[in-house]
């Protein structure tokens, strides 16, 4: 997921490798036990990017898409 979803840029930095490790839990978790849709993934993502780390709209809804979609993947009946 972090190569598709990488709003603040940390993909290179080794230290940053679980930047994102809360939100992929919060994801798996949409994805098992609520069976979430891909908006609905996709709608987290955004919402993440936009409200808690400050982040503008630009280009961002296409990246949660993206990566909604490459994790929601892993779930064979989506």
């Amino acid at each position: 997921m972090l190569s598709d979803w990488d709003p603040i840029g940390v993909s290179d930095i080794p230290e940053a490798a679980d930047e994102y490790d809360a939100y992929a839990d919060t994801v798996f978790s949409m994805l098992v036990n609520q069976n979430a849709s891909v908006d609905d993934v996709a709608q987290y993502l955004f919402k993440i990017a936009t409200e808690h780390m400050g982040l503008s709209y630009t280009q961002l809804a296409e990246r949660c898409d993206k990566a909604a979609r490459a994790v929601a993947a892993f779930r064979p009946d989506l």
